[in-house]
């Protein structure tokens, strides 16, 4: 029997369609579900872990920086320590009266009112920073105020209580982009990691505001405090020296000023100075950033005539001259088309190396040089420390530059033989001239004196000795030789009554960005020891541009007073 086939209506469309439909949503479903529960199952378990649980950092305590106070006891004073700020935070959704709020905080903050107030109407965030580091006198007057919406998160801050007294050796810290504390400069640049510790954190659960679940287990990694730096520097000392060059500075009109006071026989630095100087407090209000830079190793020089010290003690323990060799001086020496002269054009006649160094004869130098020899000159040189670095634990320390003396012509060696055509840093200098003070034994120089672990362990730091660079009879030669210079040259002003001291002026001219030297700018310099027989101090005394003409009148009067004062406080009784 023939049966017809029935033909679609339009209600069978609609049902088609509808259950095509609805097996199409089903294997969204379980295609979606596959994903989740299967290929992304560890990522989402991640994902709604992380929504309840809560990390905090804990922030470690940044290392503490000390003086030395009393060197009986072995008290000490702080340089740098911490102290508690805060930041100011407003959450605009939840603030009741934010004209108020925003009245309140700027009178209180010193901010400007409608600043504040443009944050505090902000609806759209929930997190505003209204000001850092604000101290807990002011946070504390503000939570008086009991506003809704503001919070106070904990900032730590350094804090340096001498403010410009050793600023340059200090240097300072301030904030990273995440808000931790950073050291730029001097200590705090070089030992950043050591004082900054390690920090740690606390991991927990959330409750449904956000808060800690109080019953819930916590993870804790203790933070680890930064280590405190115990320092060589004496505060007293270091009080006198910087009071005395800034004096000094403003006295000559000079454009900066520079003191080091090292113990010869171990490298302890003792006192570093530098004019001007700054606030580490509030480095921010510094305008200009050069005040930053420790000059006492950063800004390398031609030293001029003390230099000539340098040079004897080569000849002296070569034996290419003695005290007593003598010489014609005329004024000048002729090498090739070049012509060295002395100071002021003068010419001295018979002349010893003894008279060389007490009248400062740049002629004498080269004779003494020139004795000695090129390369030999050149070897002394650089065995005495400069052309490299000292060593010392401070940021931004630099080499100086020698690179002349590897050129062969006889003019390299005469400029160099009385400190010119050179350069070398403050340090280099007062390093060298320890040296000689110490029988020809060059000690690193050093600032720290104990590291001291937040574990309690102690790291003490001892004298390292560089080289013999002279003989011990040279050094005493030439010891002789720079006392003569005190007691009848140029540093007489250098002298304290009832002790020999020895030591080196040197008047040097500046030499422009051409190469050219200017017309009166000079840097001027007196580095000497005391007493010479048994040397409790080795200083350098050094004035950028002063008005003064002469070291004699400008850096060698600095240097008597401070090394009066030091002969007294370190209770050396007279040998004279």
């Amino acid at each position: 029997m023939y049966r017809r086939k029935r033909s679609l209506t339009p209600s069978d469309n609609r049902m088609f369609v509808i259950k095509f439909c609805l097996a199409l949503f089903a294997f969204a479903i379980i295609s979606r579900l596959f994903v989740l529960q299967v290929w992304s199952r560890e990522y989402y378990s991640t994902l709604a872990e992380n929504k309840h649980v809560l990390k905090k950092e804990l922030l470690p305590e940044r290392g503490r920086i000390f003086f030395q106070n009393d060197r009986k006891t072995g008290e000490m004073a702080p340089l740098a320590l911490n102290k508690d700020t805060f930041i100011v935070v407003a959450d605009p959704k939840i603030i009741i009266n934010p004209s108020q709020a925003a009245y309140i905080l700027a009178k209180k903050l010193e901010l400007d009112e409608l600043s504040v107030a443009s944050k505090l109407k902000n609806s759209n965030s929930r997190y505003e920073i209204i000001k850092k580091q604000v101290d807990a006198a002011a946070v504390e007057e503000l939570k008086l105020e009991k506003m809704t919406g503001i919070f106070f998160e904990r900032q730590p801050a350094r804090f340096y209580p001498e403010k410009e007294m050793a600023s340059q050796v200090v240097g300072f810290s301030g904030l990273s982009d995440d808000g931790k504390p950073v050291g730029h400069y001097g200590l705090e640049g070089y030992f950043n990691d050591l004082l900054s510790g390690k920090t740690g954190y606390m991991l927990g659960e959330r409750d449904a505001t956000g808060g800690w679940l109080p019953l819930a287990g916590r993870e804790i990694e203790e933070a680890i405090n930064g280590a405190d730096l115990v320092l060589t520097i004496d505060k007293t000392i270091e009080y006198i020296a910087c009071q005395k060059l800034s004096e000094g500075v403003a006295e000559y009109k000079a454009k900066g000023g520079t003191v080091i006071i090292l113990n010869p026989k171990t490298g302890a630095i003792l006192a570093m100075c530098d004019a001007p100087g700054f606030d580490p407090n509030s480095y921010q209000k510094t305008k200009n950033i050069r005040a930053f830079n420790n000059s006492a190793i950063f800004t390398p020089y031609e030293p001029g005539s003390v230099f000539k010290a340098i040079t004897m003690a080569g000849a002296l323990d070569a034996g290419a001259v003695t005290p007593d060799t003598t010489y014609f001086d005329k004024g000048f020496i002729q090498l090739g088309s070049q012509i060295i002269k002395n100071a002021a054009n003068k010419s001295y006649g018979n002349q010893t190396m003894t008279g060389v160094l007490k009248e400062s004869i740049n002629t004498g130098a080269y004779f003494a040089a020139h004795a000695l020899g090129h390369k030999d000159f050149r070897k002394y040189v650089r065995d005495f420390g400069f052309g490299v670095l000292t060593g010392v634990e401070l940021d931004t320390e630099v080499s100086g530059n020698i690179s002349s003396l590897e050129k062969e012509k006889e003019i390299y060696l005469a400029t160099a033989s009385f400190g010119q055509g050179i350069t070398a840093t403050p340090m280099q200098l007062v390093s060298a001239f320890g040296a000689i003070a110490n029988q020809g034994k060059l000690y690193k120089p050093y600032i720290i004196s104990e590291i001291r672990q937040s574990d309690g362990t102690v790291e003490k730091r001892t004298p390292e000795l560089v080289r013999q660079v002279i003989s011990t009879r040279a050094a005493r030669l030439l010891s002789g030789m720079l006392t003569t210079v005190v007691r009848e040259g140029h540093g007489k002003q250098a002298g304290v009554a009832g002790y020999y001291i020895g030591g080196k002026t040197g008047t040097a001219q500046i030499a422009g960005s051409n190469g050219e030297y200017s017309e009166g700018a000079t840097n001027q310099t007196f580095i000497g020891f005391g007493p010479v027989d048994d040397p409790a101090f080795v200083m350098l005394v050094k004035y950028e541009e002063p008005e003064r003409v002469y070291a004699e009148y400008t850096a060698v009067p600095t240097f008597g007073e401070i090394a009066k004062f030091l002969l007294q406080y370190l209770e050396i009784p007279p040998n004279k």
